[in-house]
């Protein structure tokens, strides 16, 4: 039934190809960045470091995925040009909306008013988490949780009795359960999942929401409790 509805479908390698072309990309500008030079500093690493760019690299998968088209005539690209636009365009208007307001946020400096206001607490390995996860949930982008809440606590690393070794490691797993705690509305990423699954918008806050505030709290319960036996 779904061969009749569709018509035949692409191969494996055609199907895959937009996906894993731009991570292989990628990954090569990635290696090609290393101080080590693996590739030489030639034209090779020129052509990495060009398509490696993730922009870049997507746009490749652009192309590669109209392989998939079963006719290249106008009616089918325009088809699947304005299907794509339908589906990503609540995502794209948000994401632009999540990092202006994560903008404003990191130029009023609201994240070094936080880390000033909890400092003075023996909050410990919980620091780091509540910080992160009050920046994540306030603007959305987990990148600038993480950012921010690195910068404002390495000079309070001493203070907080993490400034050893393990210390930073445990720090780092902390800011990064705070990081996903929690997604909702002004995160991109909670609209990728709405939008392609078909879920309305409150069972994605009984769902999606939930289930990131129970894995950021199950972290960091992990965290405190390695925090116990290796510090």
């Amino acid at each position: 039934e779904e061969l009749e509805k569709h018509g035949k479908l692409p191969s494996a390698w055609k199907s895959f190809a937009p996906i894993v072309i731009p991570i292989i990309l990628m990954a090569l500008g990635s290696i090609a960045s290393f101080p080590s030079h693996p590739f030489g500093e030639g034209a090779f690493k020129t052509i990495c470091n060009f398509f490696g760019t993730p922009v870049n690299a997507l746009l490749v998968g652009v192309a590669f995925s109209f392989l998939l088209l079963p006719k290249f005539d106008s009616e089918t690209l325009n088809g699947w040009i304005g299907e794509s636009l339908k589906d990503a365009a609540t995502i794209l208007v948000v994401t632009a909306a999540g990092g202006a307001f994560g903008n404003v946020i990191k130029e009023i400096k609201v994240g070094d008013y936080i880390g000033q206001s909890l400092s003075g607490l023996s909050l410990g390995i919980f620091l780091p988490f509540i910080i992160a996860a009050a920046l994540k949930t306030a603007q959305g982008s987990s990148t600038v949780a993480i950012v921010t809440t690195s910068a404002l606590l390495y000079p309070l690393l001493p203070v907080l009795g993490l400034n050893s070794e393990m210390g930073k490691v445990l720090t780092v797993m902390a800011i990064g359960a705070g990081a996903m705690t929690v997604s909702h509305a002004n995160d991109s990423y909670f609209w990728v999942v709405t939008q392609f699954s078909g879920m309305d918008v409150k069972t994605a806050y009984k769902t999606q929401t939930v289930a990131t505030l129970i894995q950021g709290l199950v972290t960091i319960a992990t965290v405190f409790v390695l925090s116990l036996f290796l510090l």
